[in-house]
């Protein structure tokens, strides 16, 4: 009896057991189902960098897979990339869209490029942050966010609620009044803390950013004697800590704001803020002095942003010195007027990444005038284009007789700092020597010592007043294939005292890359110069036209190696040229950009055109076209030596010599000693065998790593099969090297 009962108690048990576990898988499948029902969309341009929340799983919609997504890496990718196309590169989703998986992570070096899933993406020296994209499968353990936090734009305005606000204003004005002996004390740590860490705005610091105290300081620049501010609506009192925040943030917000408003009216809030600051300082200085403060700071100009974005002017009323004024009423220190640490280093124009030369005038003829402005109108550029570390970075050489480097582009990282810095270059003088200043630049300027990132394309403004006293022409082309654009802002003709100087006539024709107008800006005076900084600022960030900037399709010197021998036939050899013209006209071709040469062998061999006979993509295609068909034996072995010497011998030392072989057959001679040798050249060979070729010879001259480049086809009528597949290889071959 006993036993019976404990066994079915233990029955019970069991039954119980099971059912608790079925519940609770039950539960943890509704859970699921809903996690995975309830997943954000993210759009093809959002970038990983943008989002906060460290993992996530969103959908990416259909349509992603498109150039203008740009990614950075293979496998492991820059948060600087796009997610969706990230996805895409990888193989999680096709352009349908999608469900993935995002995992943030540490910052990595070396990204490197490749083709994969109609993708191509892109090599990057290093980047801050980094992320890996999955399958769109929850891990075990881990909640994901139904809404996804993303970091607010730099120039939105910041605005604060009223009633939230008010209430902090209340909150701060108890505990200031509870803790001033407190705070009073600790307000020297404050101002050491605000120097280290960047604030964080709340909401009582937001509307004290939005409308700033002018204040005055005594003799004592370690103090300061606030002055009671009043607006129409409220009075202002703020503790220590929440003042220690307030400055900085004016700072920052109107700087931020001032590189990423509309073109159309940065010019009004450029002197908007020269007027704020001019304001400013003279009511610091007149307090130094001793002197009453009142007269000077009446009507003083305090900036506002309204719906538009754009900073206003309103007045601010009458200041009077509050002596002995307690520090704790929440006005800052001298110290946090100026808070350099802070503005040391910007984020910058992300949407303008180029690492920017400027050759600055400093020859006697321009005088000391034309300088100034000349200055003036560098420091303009300067803020217009948003300087900071993941933006445009700008550096400036000053060319005379000789050139030399003011500041690179790791000396400052924000547009402030860098505008003070060009007020205070002085004139060197001497003659306008700016082909030896491009030859400067592309030798020395841009190297990672000088802060050169690599992933972002090398751009020269040349500031030129009349005429250059050397030759650029040869500079310039030099420049051009290291993958440098040149942009060249001529002032005034050449006087008449000047014309013995000239030396080449129609110089900025011969050194910028396309002469259509977009390399060249002619400014008819030096007070017109101001007209053009828009414009120029526009074209430097326009990094799709930077048309020199070293890519995998204008870098290279390209020499076709044709099997002309009698086993190809009259019918085959004309679809063998339609497959070097296929290849051809997917590269951008002139004589700076990527230049095509063709050897036609069978017994003997015959240079149909050298790498520099023809300079645009229709010549060339031209000349394809016209190669005769010659009949003969098969000497491959002979042919590759015969045009390492005739072809890539010739190549420019910047280019990346390509060699495509097609044959149909076995060859008579040897092809490996002379593939061997190419090779040790810097040649890169790619191998096509149609038909009888032998494999064994394909891969001895291709170069390692031969499969991927070697290719095979059992007919002539297959070749154009491997056209965009030899494209690419030779693309991720490139994306995988070091950029500039």
């Amino acid at each position: 009896m006993k036993a019976t009962v404990i066994a079915t108690f233990f029955g019970m048990s069991l039954i119980c057991t099971y059912a608790a576990k079925e519940a609770t898988k039950k539960m943890k499948k509704a859970k699921l189902y809903f996690a995975l029902t309830d997943v954000p969309q993210i759009d093809c341009d959002v970038k990983a960098g943008k989002i906060i929340n460290p993992e996530f799983i969103a959908k990416c919609p259909p349509g992603c897979q498109d150039v203008k997504y740009r990614v950075y890496g293979t496998d492991i990718y820059a948060s600087f990339s796009s997610v969706c196309n990230a996805a895409i590169h990888s193989g999680i989703i096709d352009n349908t869209g999608g469900k993935i998986l995002v995992q943030k992570v540490a910052g990595h070096s070396g990204y490197r490029g490749s083709f994969s899933n109609g993708v191509r993406s892109l090599s990057l020296p290093r980047w801050r942050e980094s992320f890996l994209v999955s399958e769109g499968k929850p891990r075990k353990g881990v909640t994901y966010p139904s809404t996804l936090e993303y970091s607010s734009p730099k120039s939105t305005a910041v605005k604060s609620e009223p009633k939230k606000l008010e209430q902090d204003l209340k909150a701060t004005k108890s505990a200031d009044t509870a803790n001033a002996s407190e705070k009073a004390s600790e307000q020297g740590d404050a101002v050491r803390k605000e120097h280290q860490t960047s604030p964080v705005l709340t909401p009582a610091t937001q509307m004290a950013t939005t409308t700033p105290t002018p204040m005055t300081t005594t003799t004592d620049p370690s103090t300061t004697t606030p002055k009671p501010a009043t607006t129409p609506a409220t009075i202002r009192t703020t503790t220590v800590a929440a003042a220690s925040k307030t400055r900085p943030g004016l700072h920052r917000v109107r700087d931020i704001g001032s590189s990423s408003v509309h073109p159309a009216y940065s010019s009004v809030v450029a002197a908007a803020s020269r007027q704020v600051q001019a304001a400013q300082g003279r009511g610091q200085n007149t307090a130094f002095r001793g002197t009453s403060t009142s007269a000077s700071n009446r009507n003083i100009l305090r900036p506002n942003t309204d719906h538009t974005g754009i900073q206003r002017q309103e007045p601010v009323a009458t200041f009077q010195r509050a002596a002995g004024s307690p520090a704790h009423l929440g006005f800052s220190s001298k110290e946090e007027l100026n808070p350099k640490p802070l503005e040391s280093t910007s984020q910058g124009n992300p949407n303008c990444k180029v690492d920017l030369s400027f050759l600055m005038d400093g020859s006697w003829s321009i005088g000391k005038r034309r300088f100034q402005l000349q200055k003036h109108f560098l420091g303009n550029v300067a803020q217009a284009l948003g300087i900071g570390s993941t933006g445009p970075l700008m550096g400036i050489v000053q060319y005379g007789d000789d050139p030399s480097t003011e500041f690179n582009l790791k000396t400052y990282a924000n547009s402030k700092d860098l505008r003070n810095a060009i007020e205070k270059i002085p004139q060197k003088g001497g003659l306008s020597n700016v082909g030896k200043a491009l030859s400067f630049v592309n030798k020395n300027f841009f190297s990672d010592a000088n802060g050169n990132r690599g992933g972002a394309p090398n751009v020269v403004v040349v500031i030129v007043d009349g005429w250059p006293t050397d030759r650029v022409e040869e500079a310039s082309r030099l420049a051009r294939e290291s993958g440098i654009n040149i942009f060249f802002v001529t002032i005034e003709a050449a006087a008449e005292s000047e014309k013995q100087n000239i030396i080449e006539p129609n110089f900025v024709d011969k050194a910028v890359c396309r002469t259509n107008g977009f390399y060249s800006i002619n400014v008819p005076s030096w007070f017109s110069l101001h007209k053009v900084v828009q414009p120029l600022v526009k074209r430097v960030c326009d990094t799709d036209r930077l048309v020199c900037s070293k890519t995998c399709l204008n870098s290279a010197d390209i020499g076709f190696v044709i099997d002309g021998s009698s086993s190809v036939g009259t019918s085959n050899f004309r679809t063998v040229l339609q497959f070097v013209a296929n290849i051809s006209k997917e590269f951008e071709i002139s004589d700076t950009d990527t230049r095509i040469g063709a050897v036609q062998y069978t017994y003997e061999q015959r240079l149909e055109f050298s790498f520099d006979k023809y300079s645009t993509k229709q010549d060339v295609l031209s000349a394809i076209k016209r190669i005769s068909y010659w009949s003969g034996g098969t000497s491959t072995g002979a042919a590759i030596s015969y045009a390492s010497e005739q072809l890539f011998s010739k190549s420019k030392p910047n280019k990346r010599k390509i060699m495509i072989l097609i044959t149909d057959g076995r060859s008579y001679d040897d092809v490996r000693v002379p593939a061997m040798a190419a090779h040790r050249n810097g040649v890169i060979a790619y191998s096509v065998g149609v038909a009888w070729a032998a494999q064994d010879e394909l891969e001895a001259i291709a170069t390692d790593p031969d499969k991927e480049h070697s290719f095979f086809v059992d007919e002539f009528d297959n070749l154009y099969r491997f056209v965009n597949q030899l494209i690419q290889n030779i693309c991720t071959e490139f994306n995988s090297q070091p950029r500039n």
